[in-house]
């Protein structure tokens, strides 16, 4: 179009390509930063880009973020919210209107933070990432404690000099780390994932750096490293800032210490506590085995003032009297046995002595048999001439049987 005549008349349509080339043709606009503040947002629900102006004091100018790149943003966009905004200048020549294409998106200023705050916060909690139930006790007696921070801060040194003071056997693993700026969410998350990647490496971590303004701590509300610590299989302790300075880290983590020093304290038991504690352990046990001992010397001497340690000939006396004591009531008891025994045995012998048949015969019986032997108690069972035998008391007599005279 430099060719053309003075009086050359251009379509819209050329004019308004003419103007998208010489935007495009602009390095500087294909990847600008610009500050202001956003009005008239629009979500589209359906492809889910978003649609607003963002404005100055002066000026305003059309804005169009795609589904793809708000995805990475922790917070919903509103009207009023001052942002920072890093996008590309373009113009379309169907319409002839200028407008940035933003690619990345940070709010600006305390208010735009703390409604970024906010947002995260409700969120987060609502899935359950800040509940109590969760969250695990810190180890009492920890061996090693690693510590996610910058290595030039301040806080480390309060760290280093509380922790030694309060439990020198605890041995302290500086992960260096990034704690602002736009680096910093990846550092702190890559420390905290390092601690978790070496079994038994560390007891608990501390995750934390000094003070600073809300836009200093803003990286301990970054989504991604709140969900890292959530999944941190060793307890974390949350330190940013003083005590006054709250981050979403802070309510994710498993204790929540105000300072980075009372991170550390909350990290170690005091030295002194436990050996006051090991002091009254000693004194109680050495009260017990006192007691012991002096309940162990009454016995002892209660045993010693006896008359038969005293004494022991008596105790002898007094056994061997106790013996032949004894020894009298197992004769009298062998005695009266022996005699009972006697009677019974008379008294078996009588009865015996009755049922004899032999006793019978010496009163002037005798017993029949006949010649085989076999007992015969009837007459009738004799006939004439049938030999028999009478048994007396003092021998046989054998007869023939002249005749059988029946009653």
């Amino acid at each position: 179009m430099n060719g053309q005549s003075a009086n050359t008349v251009w379509s819209i349509t050329e004019v308004n390509e003419y103007i998208r080339l010489v935007l495009e043709s602009q390095t500087p606009l294909n990847n600008i930063w610009l500050r202001g503040e956003i009005s008239n947002f629009k979500n589209h629900y359906k492809t889910g880009h978003y649609y607003f102006t963002v404005k100055d004091e002066m000026s305003a100018l059309r804005a169009v973020m795609f589904r793809g790149a708000n995805a990475s943003l922790t917070f919903v966009p509103q009207d009023g919210m001052k942002v920072l905004l890093r996008g590309k200048i373009v113009s379309y020549p169907r319409d002839g209107q200028t407008q940035i294409v933003v690619a990345e998106m940070v709010p600006d200023g305390a208010g735009s933070l703390a409604i970024a705050f906010e947002q995260l916060r409700r969120r987060l909690e609502a899935e359950g990432l800040f509940a109590a139930e969760r969250k695990r006790p810190l180890p009492r007696y920890p061996k090693s404690i690693g510590i996610v921070t910058s290595p030039t801060g301040a806080a480390i040194h309060d760290m280093i000099r509380v922790a030694g003071r309060r439990y020198p056997a605890a041995r302290l693993i500086l992960y260096p780390a990034l704690v602002q700026g736009e680096g910093a969410p990846l550092s702190l998350r890559t420390g905290v994932d390092f601690f978790n990647s070496v079994e038994d490496l560390v007891d608990v971590i501390i995750l934390g750096r000094g003070g600073g303004s809300m836009e200093d701590l803003w990286a301990f509300n970054d989504e991604a490293l709140a969900r890292c610590v959530a999944a941190s299989r060793i307890p974390v302790i949350s330190a940013v800032g003083h005590e006054s300075d709250v981050t979403i880290c802070d309510f994710v983590a498993d204790y929540r210490a105000s300072t980075p020093s009372a991170a550390a304290e909350a990290a170690v038991p005091d030295r002194t506590d436990l050996l006051q504690m090991l002091s009254h352990y000693a004194s109680a046990l050495q009260r017990r085995v006192d007691g012991e001992l002096r309940a162990r010397e009454d016995a002892l001497r209660v045993r010693a003032e006896n008359r038969m340690l005293r004494a022991p000939e008596e105790l002898f006396d007094l056994r061997r009297l106790h013996l032949c004591h004894r020894e009298e009531r197992v004769q009298s008891l062998l005695k009266a046995g022996l005699e009972s025994s006697r009677a019974a045995l008379a008294r078996t012998a009588a009865a015996l002595d009755g049922r004899n048949p032999l006793s019978i015969l010496t009163r002037g019986y005798a017993m029949v048999t006949d010649a085989q032997g076999a007992t015969r108690t009837k007459a009738a069972s004799f006939t004439a001439g049938e030999q028999a035998v009478l048994c007396f008391a003092d021998g046989t007599v054998k007869t023939t049987v002249d005749a059988t005279i029946l009653k």
